[in-house]
C-alpha cells in the first residue's frame, strides 16, 4: 500500500485498485487538486498531458459518490468520442466490483440505444455536450441531482463550437454543484470563462517540465517538399510505436495518401474522419499493429496512449508548451523515448533558439544507409583563385 495518507482515507476499492496497478506515490496534480475537491472546492487545473489529471478528479469524485443513490451524480464532459470513452474505460476499472453504474454518451451513436441506457440509472456520465445537450433538451436526462460537473480538456470545451452547451449542461444542475476544469494548458480565456461559472475557484498549476533522462531529443534537416520522404525513411528505422504530429488535417491527408501509396500501414486521428475509422485507428495503434499514428494536436488532445516509443514533428511546434505537450507522450513511467523532429533551414534555427528556451540539448542527426546517425560536418573546399588563362590571342 501506498503511504499517501490521502489515499488511506479513501474507500476500499479505490485503495484496492491503485494497489493492484502498482502506483507508488501521487503525482504533483494529484497530490495538489485530490484534498482540494474532497473539501468541495471549485477546481481549476492546469497540468502536462500523462500527469495523471483524469485521476485527479476520478478518486475524489468516486468517493464522495453515495453508492446507494441511483441517478446521475457525476458529469464529465470531453471534447472528442475518443476522450470520452477513455475516461469512461478508466471509471469502469475503478468501479469494477461495485454498485456504481457509468455510462457514456456521444454524438453520432444511436440515440434511441443511449435512451435506453438511462434507464440504468446510471450515476456517472461522461459524454460530448453536444450530444447530453440533446437528451437534456429531450428530457430524458435529469440534471437536478449532480453535484459534480468536470470539464476535462477545458481549452477546447470554451471555445466557440462548445461554449453555450457547457454553459446549458451547468445551468441544468444544482446551484450548489461542484465544478471543477482541467486541461493541459489554461489559457487567460478559459481561467476567465471558468471563475465566471464557479465559486471562489482554487487554481492549481503543474509547470510543464519534461524528462532529460529518459528522452533523447534529436533532429534531421529536410527540405519541406521531401519531409514525407523521410518520415518514411525514419519508420524504416528504430521507430515501432510513433505518433507523428502534422499541422493540418489536409497535410495529415497528404502524407497519408503518400505513405500508403509506399506501401506503409497508417493509422489516422483526425478531427474529419469517420466516427468506426477513428476508432479502428487508435485500436489498431494501441494494440501496436500499426506503427504509425498520424494526428494533429487537437485530434490528440487528452489522449492517453502508452508505451509510445517516438514522437516525431513533422510540422515543428510554434510554442515551448506544444513541442513539451507533444514531446510527453513519450519517455513516460520510467521508459525510455525518443523525439524527432523533421525541420527545414528556417526551422532549424527556430528549434535550436526553442532548445536554449527548454534547457534541451538537441543532437543533429541523418539518415544514411536505412540508420538514424550522426550527422556528417559538411566539408567545405578551401577557396582557390583561377588561374589566368594562358590562351590569349598573340
Amino acid at each position: 500500500m501506498s503511504n499517501w495518507s490521502q489515499l488511506e482515507n479513501m474507500k476500499p476499492f479505490i485503495q484496492k485498485v491503485w494497489q493492484e496497478s502498482g502506483f507508488e506515490a501521487p503525482t504533483s496534480i494529484q497530490e495538489k487538486s485530490i484534498p482540494a475537491i474532497l473539501e468541495g472546492k471549485d477546481v481549476i487545473c492546469e497540468s502536462p498531458t500523462g500527469t495523471g489529471k483524469t485521476l485527479s478528479y476520478l478518486l475524489p469524485v468516486l468517493n464522495k459518490l453515495d453508492e446507494t443513490k441511483s441517478g446521475i451524480q457525476v458529469v464529465i464532459l470531453a471534447p472528442s468520442r475518443e476522450l470520452v470513452m477513455q475516461i469512461f474505460d478508466e471509471v469502469r476499472k475503478w468501479t469494477k466490483g461495485t454498485k456504481i453504474v457509468s455510462a457514456s454518451f456521444i454524438g453520432g451513436a444511436n440515440i434511441k440505444k443511449q435512451v435506453e441506457k438511462l434507464k440504468e440509472r446510471p450515476q456517472i456520465v461522461i459524454g460530448t455536450t453536444g450530444r447530453i445537450v440533446e437528451l437534456i433538451k429531450m428530457k430524458k436526462m435529469k440534471m437536478h441531482e449532480v453535484s459534480t460537473l468536470i470539464v476535462d480538456e477545458a481549452d477546447q470545451l470554451v471555445s466557440n463550437e462548445h461554449l453555450g452547451n457547457v454553459q446549458s449542461i451547468i445551468k441544468a444542475t444544482l446551484r450548489d454543484r461542484q465544478i471543477l476544469f482541467f486541461s493541459a494548458t489554461i489559457s487567460e480565456h478559459t481561467e476567465k470563462v471558468a471563475k465566471s461559472l464557479m465559486n471562489n475557484a482554487e487554481i492549481i498549476r503543474i509547470k510543464e517540465t519534461i524528462s532529460h533522462e529518459n528522452t533523447s531529443h534529436i533532429y534531421i534537416v529536410s527540405e519541406q517538399r521531401d519531409k514525407i520522404d523521410a518520415l518514411r525513411k525514419i519508420m524504416y528505422t528504430e521507430p515501432d510505436k510513433a505518433i507523428a504530429f502534422v499541422k493540418s488535417l489536409e497535410k495529415v491527408e497528404e502524407v497519408e495518401a503518400k505513405l500508403t501509396y509506399n506501401g506503409m500501414e497508417v493509422a489516422v486521428l483526425a478531427g474529419e474522419s469517420k466516427k468506426l475509422e477513428r476508432q479502428q485507428s487508435l485500436k489498431n495503434f494501441r494494440a501496436g499493429k500499426v506503427p504509425l499514428l498520424l494526428t494533429t494536436d487537437v485530434a490528440a488532445r487528452g489522449l492517453d496512449i502508452p508505451d509510445v516509443t517516438y514522437v516525431i514533428h513533422f510540422d515543428f511546434p510554434k510554442t515551448t508548451s506544444q513541442y513539451l505537450h507533444r514531446s510527453g507522450r513519450t519517455g513516460r513511467m520510467g521508459k525510455k523515448g525518443v523525439v524527432i523532429s523533421i525541420v527545414n533551414a528556417r526551422e532549424e534555427s527556430f528549434l535550436k533558439k526553442m532548445g536554449h528556451e527548454l534547457g534541451i540539448t538537441f543532437t543533429k542527426k541523418e539518415l544514411y544507409g536505412g540508420k538514424i546517425v550522426d550527422a556528417r560536418e559538411e566539408k567545405k573546399e578551401p577557396y582557390r583563385p583561377k588561374k589566368p588563362s594562358n590562351n590569349r590571342k598573340k
